[in-house]
């Protein structure tokens, strides 16, 4: 490469347009400095070791650095060409300068015909940016265009009726609990369903993105075809679609189910469409399931692989120790079976347990699976051979009355101190405390569940057998619950006490704070007020009563 290059003659710009002649000039300021020259072919170039005199390139070798700033008697932008270069701290802000200059250069000198009319403006005279540069002066910057007040208000508008039409679809009928759980005052929407669904619904619709997608009814911004589908559709007509042929017998989760129910749930009804297609319901409606799940031992407390077989036509569910076991390690008969998702208790989002009555006393079995739609696909095989037991023994009663006997919640968990005093006194009416009660032991705390009628008390929530077991009948039968223990009652840790008084005996109980205290009185009194059905009397005959 040659020592040093000059610029190509001035004549050869002559046919050049304004903005590249504006380019032009710029760039003979701009690459002072920067180590950039012309290359053979009038192209521009960087030159190794060369810097900048004047218009004329030179080795590095060859040149003389000056001092930073002007010779003296010269200013201005022509001075910038003779001198030296600048200091490393002084030249960012220079070169900043002179691209603010080279931009709007550009947007003053145009192209085509806008660049010869700016030639003939009195901007334009001297040769655009060339003039401006020469005469010291940066630039005019452009400003950016603004939207027209107009349609900023109209987009503004648009979005406040969109956001009030949504508001009043919400009080249609069927549009105010949400269309999956039945919790009120949903605020959210899926606008690929045409469903109005609360929060906690919506996070399950997220997950399943090619179904529904779905957005804020107040947060988010709506386009008016989404309004309108939302207005055609609704959750009447998607229950009508997406729950027309749900059977009798699956469990339809409410806003206070656990997690697994709900999702599952939206996933039956709106990715499988299983409530539309019933062939797709023949994992749990078949009347014969068999399959390996997770199983708490008894002793050690390890879950283990187990197989367990439901059969409707044995009317029992039983599980095996081995796989190659020829008898099943336990029976359980469909007709005192229960079975209710624990997953806190047991530790898994899917853990289930399931109750049996073994000679007369309930029996634990805590069980779970890695997939939670087989998991739940168990518990409504176990709810389908409940169901189809129950129309059997009772031929005479609807579907809307055997459904509630299914499978049952317990109405209330939780650690309570219990002790057992003697009852009151032969002739005394129920309620009526001795001066002198005598407690047959000391106050310990157990685990305690309200499952229906029957109280059970655990040395430890996962323990396979109750240690004891109380049967709660109604206020008719002599049935009644106190918000207090008897005066002289002694050795209890925990203030808030409880008194159940049965026909036999009293049952004294203490819970930690007031508001555990409120919520079991409100369980109790829950079964106390209710009649006893006639099943139910059978039931107290037998029940052993433990202290």
């Amino acid at each position: 490469m040659t020592a040093g290059w000059s610029h190509p003659g001035r004549q050869l710009f002559g046919s050049l347009s304004s903005r590249q002649c504006g380019w032009w000039h710029c760039a003979e300021q701009v690459d002072v400095g920067l180590g950039w020259g012309w290359a053979a072919g009038g192209l521009p170039g960087r030159l190794p070791g060369a810097r900048a005199r004047g218009g004329v390139w030179a080795p590095q070798e060859a040149y003389r650095p000056r001092r930073w700033g002007p010779p003296a008697g010269r200013s201005g932008q022509s001075a910038r060409c003779a001198r030296g270069p600048a200091p490393a701290h002084a030249q960012q802000p220079r070169r900043r300068h002179e691209r603010r200059q080279l931009r709007a250069g550009r947007q003053e000198c145009g192209t085509g015909a806008r660049a010869e009319a700016a030639q003939d403006g009195a901007g334009a005279a001297a040769g655009g940016l060339r003039g401006a540069l020469a005469r010291g002066v940066d630039a005019p910057s452009p400003r950016p265009a603004l939207a027209p007040a107009s349609r900023a208000g109209g987009v503004a508008a648009m979005a406040v009726e969109q956001r009030r039409a949504l508001l009043e679809l919400l009080q249609r009928p069927g549009n105010a609990q949400c269309a999956d759980c039945g919790a009120a005052d949903p605020d959210w929407a899926s606008y690929t369903l045409g469903v109005f669904i609360c929060l906690s619904c919506s996070g399950i619709h997220r997950n399943i993105p090619q179904v529904s997608k779905v957005k804020s009814v107040r947060l988010d911004t709506w386009e008016e075809a989404q309004v309108e589908f939302m207005a055609s559709h609704g959750n009447d007509v998607a229950r009508a679609t997406y729950e027309s042929q749900v059977p009798s017998f699956h469990y339809r989760p409410t806003f206070s189910d656990c997690h697994l129910l709900r999702e599952q749930w939206i996933r039956a009804k709106y990715e499988r469409q299983e409530f539309t297609n019933p062939e797709r319901q023949e994992p749990y409606s078949a009347g014969y399931r068999e399959g390996f799940l997770w199983k708490r031992g008894r002793d050690n407390g390890q879950f283990l692989s187990r197989k367990f077989v439901l059969t409707e036509r044995e009317g029992a569910l039983k599980y095996f120790n081995r796989n190659d076991a020829k008898e099943p390690k336990a029976i359980m008969k469909i007709e005192h079976l229960n079975a209710t998702f624990q997953p806190a208790k047991i530790g898994h989002p899917h853990g289930l347990q399931v109750t049996y009555l073994r000679d007369n006393s309930t029996r634990n079995v805590f069980v779970y699976h890695e997939d939670g739609k087989e998991m739940v696909h168990w518990f409504n095989a176990l709810r389908a051979a409940r169901f189809h037991y129950l129309q059997v023994a009772f031929p005479g009663a609807c579907d809307a009355d055997l459904v509630p006997k299914l499978t049952r919640n317990y109405l209330k968990e939780g650690y309570m101190e219990k002790t057992g005093p003697k009852g009151p006194a032969s002739g005394q009416p129920a309620g009526h405390w001795h001066t002198d009660p005598q407690q047959t032991e000391g106050f310990r705390k157990r685990w305690f569940t309200m499952d229906d009628r029957r109280l059970m008390y655990f040395k430890d929530p996962l323990d396979a057998f109750a240690r004891g077991e109380v049967f709660i009948g109604s206020r008719e039968s002599g049935y009644t619950v106190l918000d207090r223990l008897p005066p002289s009652t002694q050795g209890h840790h925990w203030p808030h006490g409880i008194t159940i008084v049965t026909p036999e005996r009293r049952f004294l109980l203490a819970c930690e704070t007031e508001s555990e205290q409120r919520a079991w009185l409100d369980a109790f009194r829950k079964v106390v007020d209710r009649p006893m059905l006639p099943q139910e009397y059978a039931v107290e005959a037998h029940f052993k009563h433990k202290p």
